[in-house]
C-alpha cells in the first residue's frame, strides 16, 4: 500500500535535513574542500544519487540555507508603503533585520550562526556560488520590482538593483568580521547600524533620483 502524501513528504524533509546536517558538520571539521560528496553522503547513509537529488551541486549543501531570504528585497520593495522609496524601503528593512540579530546580517554570535559564517565567508568557491547563483536572482527578482516609470529603464533597474543587493551582501560581510574580530553582536551593533545608514544614505543620493516619480506622494525617503 501507498503511503499516504503527507508522511512522505516528513520522510523527505527528514532525509534532507539529514544529510545536510551532516555535511555542515563535516564542513567544520575538515574544511568544505577537503570533504568529497561521497563522504557527505556516506555520513548520513544515502546514496549519492540520493545526495543529488535533494542537493544538486556540493555548493548546495551550504547555499541552501540562503533559500528562505531569495526574493525578499523583491518583496519589500514590491510591499512598501505609500511614499517610500525602494531604497529606503531597503534601508528601513536592514536595520529591523539588525535588531533582530538576524544571521543574514552578519549580526548574530551564536556559536553555531558564527561556525556557519566562518565556512561560508573563508570558503573562496562558496563565495563563488553565493555570489554567481543568488546574488544573480536576488538582482533578477529586485529589478522587476524596482518601479518601471519615472526616468528608470531596464538598464538602470538592473544597474540599481545590483547597486542595492551587493550594499546589503557586504554590510553583512562587515558585520562578520566584526563578530569574528571578538566582538559580541550587542557591542557591534551601533557601528553596523551606523554603516547601514551610512551605505543607504550614499544609494539614496543616486538612485531616489530615478524612482521618485513612481513613488505614490511623491516622498523620497522614510
Amino acid at each position: 500500500m501507498d503511503e499516504p502524501a503527507g508522511l512522505r513528504e516528513r520522510k523527505k524533509e527528514r532525509t534532507r535535513n539529514l544529510i545536510a546536517h551532516e555535511a555542515l558538520r563535516l564542513f567544520r571539521e575538515k574544511g568544505f574542500d577537503e570533504v568529497s560528496v561521497v563522504e557527505v553522503a556516506a555520513a548520513a547513509e544515502v546514496s549519492k544519487a540520493t545526495l543529488f537529488r535533494y542537493f544538486p551541486t556540493k555548493e548546495d549543501l551550504v547555499l541552501h540555507r540562503f533559500a528562505d531570504h531569495l526574493g525578499e528585497a523583491a518583496r519589500v520593495v514590491r510591499e512598501r508603503p505609500p511614499g517610500l522609496t525602494p531604497t529606503a524601503a531597503l534601508r528601513d528593512h536592514f536595520l529591523d533585520r539588525l535588531a533582530a540579530r538576524d544571521p543574514i546580517t552578519g549580526l548574530n554570535d551564536h556559536p553555531e550562526v558564527l561556525s556557519f559564517m566562518d565556512l561560508l565567508y573563508g570558503t573562496p568557491s562558496l563565495q563563488t556560488g553565493l555570489v554567481q547563483r543568488y546574488r544573480s536572482q536576488e538582482i533578477d527578482a529586485l529589478a522587476q520590482a524596482l518601479p518601471h516609470s519615472g526616468g528608470s529603464t531596464p538598464l538602470t533597474r538592473r544597474l540599481a538593483a545590483t547597486h542595492l543587493i551587493v550594499a546589503q551582501q557586504e554590510l553583512g560581510v562587515e558585520n562578520w568580521r566584526a563578530i569574528a574580530s571578538g566582538r559580541t553582536a550587542d557591542e557591534a551593533y551601533d557601528e553596523a547600524v551606523t554603516l547601514a545608514e551610512r551605505a543607504y544614505g550614499q544609494l539614496m543620493t543616486g538612485l531616489d533620483t530615478v524612482f521618485t516619480a513612481g513613488v505614490t506622494g511623491g516622498a523620497t525617503d522614510g
